[in-house]
């Protein structure tokens, strides 16, 4: 992240920063290393997630913030070091399993079907809770995949009417506003029911309106739904704003993870990644 940014004071109700109840760590990593041909993406890098709880990755670009995801997400698989999810080890658990276990994903650079409508788009986020195969799908009416595909469509206008997409609803998505098909990417992760949701940059190339109905969106998703938030962002105030705690990463190495004004106006996060800071969080 280049030049200089300004952390504003968190605007949420105090109580809005306090962890939710801990107990056993939804999401625990533990020691984990990443090597691409001797260049180390992730250093010994250990963290832990809490139910119900916003938590936040920042660092500059290369800092290894995407790679911590795809080691979670399973698209990678870490040097050393362990991912325990729900209580169960899944460094090791292929990626198309990942979903079925609770965890969602959406991604820094759009990825969504663009010759598909909305509802299209998000319904693939049911696939993997489908149960309907090519011989019941072959005979559509008499196996109850015509019944399962109703409640799957059911589910997903639900999520649709959540996010407020009902005016795009049969629009196809690659007609559709930048900020808009964000919004239906995160519908289409929503559609997984996931327990554990990662963003990638969830701000990234929106404007300021289009912002403010995304946190909204998260934070709603995360109070109303139940559902863990692991957050990339590179939006300072967005980050502050939003999250429990906050992880900064730099080269690759965990340099503090505490509440977020504690750890951006850290002294040592100053001085090796936001550089030189206007404005600080106020206590």
């Amino acid at each position: 992240m280049a030049g200089e940014m300004t952390v504003l004071q968190d605007e949420r109700p105090a109580a809005a920063h306090m962890p939710p109840g801990q107990g056993e760590p939804l999401l625990l990593l533990s020691h984990v290393s990443l090597q691409f041909r001797g260049i180390r993406a992730l250093n010994d890098v250990s963290l832990s997630v809490f139910a119900q709880e916003i938590y936040s990755i920042v660092g500059p670009n290369g800092a290894g913030k995407t790679s911590l995801a795809n080691v979670i997400s399973g698209f990678y698989r870490p040097l050393s070091g362990s991912v325990v999810f729900r209580g169960r080890d899944i460094t090791r658990v292929p990626l198309r399993n990942r979903a079925r276990l609770g965890v969602g994903r959406t991604f820094q650079n759009l990825a969504l079907f663009p010759h598909m409508s909305t509802l299209d788009n998000v319904l693939v986020g049911r696939h993997h809770l489908m149960r309907s195969n090519l011989v019941t799908g072959a005979i559509y009416w008499f196996t109850g995949a015509h019944q399962e595909e109703l409640r799957h469509r059911e589910r997903v206008e639900e999520i649709i009417d959540f996010l407020e997409l009902e005016p795009y609803r049969h629009a196809l998505a690659g007609t559709l506003p930048y900020g808009i098909r964000k919004r239906i990417e995160l519908a289409r992760a929503l559609a997984l029911e996931p327990k554990l949701l990662l963003l990638d940059e969830p701000m990234a190339g929106m404007n300021q309106e289009e912002k403010e109905d995304m946190a909204r969106f998260i934070c709603e998703a995360n109070a109303s739904l139940g559902i863990t938030v692991l957050m990339i962002e590179h939006d300072m105030r967005v980050v502050s704003d939003l999250s429990h705690r906050v992880m900064v990463l730099d080269f690759g190495r965990k340099v503090i993870e505490d509440a977020p004004r504690k750890a951006l106006n850290d002294p040592t996060v100053r001085a090796a990644y936001l550089g030189r800071l206007q404005d600080s969080v106020e206590a």
